[in-house]
Order: structure tokens, then C-alpha cells, then sequence
């Protein structure tokens, strides 16, 4: 790959030709690295160094992710999101394209930058905007296509919370209620005493760490036992995601801070599976893919018993995903029909319940597995690492729906881009 970089961008005094530099590193940037440009999965079959495999174990590196997060079905088991019988919904257009490519906006660092130039500085697979529920902006990059679902990441948690918080307003869950009220596997576990609500909203105290930089931190065990990950053939301990939450042990006291750890988006969506009898990506297709008119089926990855991983497994079409953005927008309504009580998008404003944390400048809180921005906005999001983002400004009546592929997990890297364009977008729309 060393040689390959080198013929792209010529001699080591032209290396700010195709390539950036994060953390000390340097990586080709966002055209360089175009799964097009470099051939990935390219043949019949594919040679050697241009193949993509699951049992590697490095289809999230880069640049292999550019290709992968498109493709996950290809890579790893799943289980199928129905779209539904009915036609789908359309989505009227509205284009707006030139005037938002014309936008510039100052990043946090204070660097001015053009609207469409900063997509490809954050390795943008596809943007689509929703104005009043018409398509504004829509523009796909790499190997993203209309059709072709991309992996969310986090954002999938923000759909497991949505259903979550559905269930309690109906009456079906009560989130006053321990775990093990409804599930008794978690008897003597890290969540014998937590309550769905402190689950739902990232407040437990886990002997788990998920820092993804580091190869022995927790998050990549449960990423193993969730069929994210390959396991190795003589490794020994959990094989299934419930096995692997059955092994995680307390620490620390549940309620008094948040901690983001994606375990809790799991047993949330046991709980919900255990209650309905109905597992995550059966009531994805119920409860919104089918009524929401989606596009195309969605998929999530399943563990080795068939369990959807509910932390980070949804893959959707960029329309599919900002159809959802925009229920959330029109507060559960659609066509009509209120297919999420108004009273759980209401719920993720109230500033009585929030534990507020700071984030980018911004006064931050989290519930429901949704993140508030309490901007002048107003804007939600939901977030996944390389750079996944769906952000719902109300006051704008604006949705942005991006996938991405970046080659650093955490946002710390694209946010000081990310957070301003999206806010400068929503401010363009609101005038």
C-alpha cells in the first residue's frame, strides 16, 4: 500500500498531495482514497490485494472501511429489515443545490471553508437534506449509491431508544422497572439493580471500556460477540451477545452520570425483544420501515443466536435514514398517522430530566439514546463513529442525513468541520 500511495502522490516533497495527516499519521484524504480510484473488490474474482474480507479482520481499517460500510451484508451475517409490501413514501424535490454549494462557513479552528469541499476534507459517502420535508441536497460519493445501504453505526441506537421510549409511552414497558424485572438472565450482573431508564440514557456504571484506539479495550469483545467482529477459531469465553452481557460485572453507582457505553443499547433491545416477542429488526420493519414507505429493506448484523445487534448493526439507504429524521421532525407523525407518541420527541427536549455535559462548545445532554444539542435550533442528533450523523434542527425544519467513512472512529477529528457546516446549513434554511 506504501507503493501505491507513493505512485499516487509522487515523491516524499509532495506528500499534501492526496494525503492528510490525523494524530501523527498520515492517511490519503477524501479523494485519494475513493474506493473507485483504488480498485477495492474490482475482478472476477477479485485479486489477492484487492480483496475485502470479514475472517481479516481489517475490512474497518483504512482505507478498506471507504468500501466496507457499504457493504457490511457482504461481509458478515444479517438479517433482513422489510421494507413492506406498499409503495414507498416520495420524497418531493425541492433543489436547492447551487445555493448550498455556494455556502461557506468557519469551522471551529477558525479556518473559512466551502460547503462541498468540506464533505470530501470529512470523507462524506452521501449528504441528503430535507427542507420541509423535500430534498434540498442530495449527493453520494465513493461507493455509496440511492439504492445501496450504508452502515449507521451509533445512529442505530437512536432508532433502538426511539422504539424503547415508544414501548413506555404505550404502557408496554414501564422504565421505572430494574432489568432483571424482565429479564432474569441479569440477575447478579452490572445491571441487577439499574433501571430501564438509566439504561435507555447511557447512566450506568459498567466494568466495560469502549475506546476504540485501544485493541484490548472491552468494546471489541462485545464487537466479537456481536457478530460485528470475527472470532478467533481457538479463542475461548463468550459466543453470543447475551453470553457476553451476562459476563459484564458493576462498577461504580447507576443514575449519577452518563457513560456511553453500547452494551446498554443491547439490553435495552433484549428487554424490548423479551416483552414483545418481537426481535429488534422485526419491530424496525413493523414500526417504521413499512409505515414510513422506506425504499429499500434495511439490514443488522446477528450474532451467532440471531441476535440483531442493536448497538451498532443498522445499515439504510441515505432516503431511508432521513425519512426516519424527518418523523422525528413532524414529532412521530407521518402521513396522518402517529407512528411514535409526539410525547417521546417532546420528552428529549425537557431540560428537567438531562444530566448536561459540554461537547464541541455546546451544552450537550443525552436521553433516550439521542443526543441534545439545545442549540438556537433546537437540534437533535444521532451520532456514529467515522462519522455518521443524522441532525433534526426543528426551528429549521431542516434534516441531514450523512454517511461517511473517515478513518479515525471518534469525532473528535471531524466534528470541528462537521458540527458547524451542519448549523450553518440549518441557519441558511431557517431565513
Amino acid at each position: 500500500m506504501k507503493d501505491e500511495w507513493r505512485t499516487r502522490i509522487g515523491t516524499s516533497d509532495e506528500l499534501s498531495k492526496g494525503m492528510v495527516e490525523f494524530e501523527g499519521k498520515r492517511y490519503l484524504d477524501g479523494r485519494a482514497s475513493d474506493p473507485g480510484e483504488l480498485g477495492w473488490m474490482r475482478g472476477a474474482p477479485p485479486s489477492a490485494d484487492k480483496r475485502i474480507t470479514f475472517e481479516r479482520d481489517d475490512f474497518l481499517e483504512f482505507p478498506k472501511i471507504r468500501w466496507a460500510l457499504s457493504h457490511m451484508r457482504e461481509l458478515t451475517a444479517t438479517v433482513n429489515v422489510w421494507r413492506g409490501a406498499c409503495q414507498s413514501s416520495r420524497l418531493q424535490g425541492d433543489d436547492r443545490t447551487v445555493e448550498i454549494d455556494a455556502l461557506t462557513f468557519t469551522d471551529t479552528t477558525g479556518r473559512k471553508r466551502r460547503f462541498p469541499e468540506a464533505l470530501i476534507d470529512t470523507y462524506t459517502d452521501g449528504i441528503l437534506v430535507l427542507h420541509r420535508g423535500r430534498i434540498a441536497y442530495e449527493r453520494y460519493f465513493g461507493a455509496l449509491t440511492p439504492h445501496l445501504p450504508h452502515a449507521c453505526n451509533s445512529i442505530t441506537k437512536s432508532y433502538a431508544g426511539t422504539l424503547t421510549a415508544a414501548l413506555v409511552c404505550e404502557g408496554v414497558l414501564d422504565d421505572t422497572k430494574t432489568i432483571p424485572h424482565y429479564l432474569p438472565e441479569l440477575r447478579g450482573t452490572a445491571w441487577d439493580d439499574a433501571t430501564l431508564r438509566q439504561v435507555m440514557d447511557m447512566q450506568t456504571g459498567l466494568a466495560y471500556t469502549e475506546l476504540y484506539v485501544e485493541s484490548t479495550s472491552s468494546v471489541w469483545e462485545y464487537a466479537r460477540a456481536a457478530g460485528w467482529r470475527p472470532r478467533p477459531n481457538d479463542e475461548q469465553g463468550t459466543q453470543t451477545c447475551a453470553d457476553y452481557l451476562r459476563s459484564i460485572k458493576k462498577a461504580g453507582v447507576h443514575g449519577e452520570a452518563f457513560a456511553y457505553k453500547s452494551v446498554n443499547t443491547e439490553v435495552m433491545a433484549w428487554v424490548m425483544a423479551r416483552v414483545t416477542g418481537r426481535s429488534f429488526a422485526q419491530l424496525l420493519s413493523e414500526r417504521l420501515w413499512a409505515p414510513l414507505g422506506c425504499e429499500e429493506d434495511g439490514y443488522v448484523i446477528v450474532d451467532s443466536a440471531g441476535m440483531p445487534m442493536a448497538g451498532a448493526g443498522l445499515s439504510a439507504t441515505l432516503r431511508d435514514m432521513a425519512r426516519f429524521g424527518e418523523l422525528m421532525r413532524r414529532e412521530g407523525e407521518w402521513n396522518g398517522k402517529q407512528l411514535i407518541p409526539a410525547s417521546v420527541v417532546h420528552d428529549l427536549q425537557k431540560p428537567d430530566h438531562c444530566l448536561k455535559f459540554p461537547l464541541m462548545g455546546c451544552d450537550y445532554s443525552y436521553r433516550s439514546q439521542w443526543w441534545m444539542t439545545h442549540n438556537e435550533l433546537d437540534a437533535i442528533e444521532a451520532r456514529g463513529i467515522h462519522g455518521q450523523r443524522l441532525y433534526i434542527a426543528p426551528k429549521a425544519e431542516v434534516v441531514i442525513a450523512r454517511f461517511a467513512s473517515h478513518p479515525i472512529a471518534s469525532a473528535a477529528l471531524s466534528d470541528p468541520i462537521t458540527m458547524p457546516q451542519m448549523f450553518a446549513l440549518g441557519q441558511m434554511l431557517r431565513r
